[in-house]
């Protein structure tokens, strides 16, 4: 961008043979490839979002749990009354 294209790049005198120049264009386009992919991975917002309520949901207290041990201390709380009165 803003560059001067015959600036860019290696020159072709530096580059040697053909098959040489083959194997960097080949690398040039894996390398992109791969950057494109990077790119669309940090731009899927529904994977994000997914992931995020997902993580929430694991950290949240399994909620059967959590009703038997409320009602645990309840039943508890319910006896020691009573046997103190």
């Amino acid at each position: 961008m803003g560059e001067d294209p015959g600036t860019v790049g290696a020159p072709v005198a530096a580059a040697g043979d053909p098959e040489q120049i083959r194997e960097q264009i080949e690398a040039t386009r894996r390398e992109l490839g791969d950057t494109v992919e990077a790119l669309a991975a940090k731009t899927d917002v529904k994977t994000h979002v997914r992931k995020r309520v997902e993580r929430t949901k694991a950290s949240l207290p399994n909620p059967v749990v959590l009703g038997l041990g409320t009602a645990t201390l309840v039943v508890g709380f319910v006896v020691w009354r009573r046997v103190r009165h």
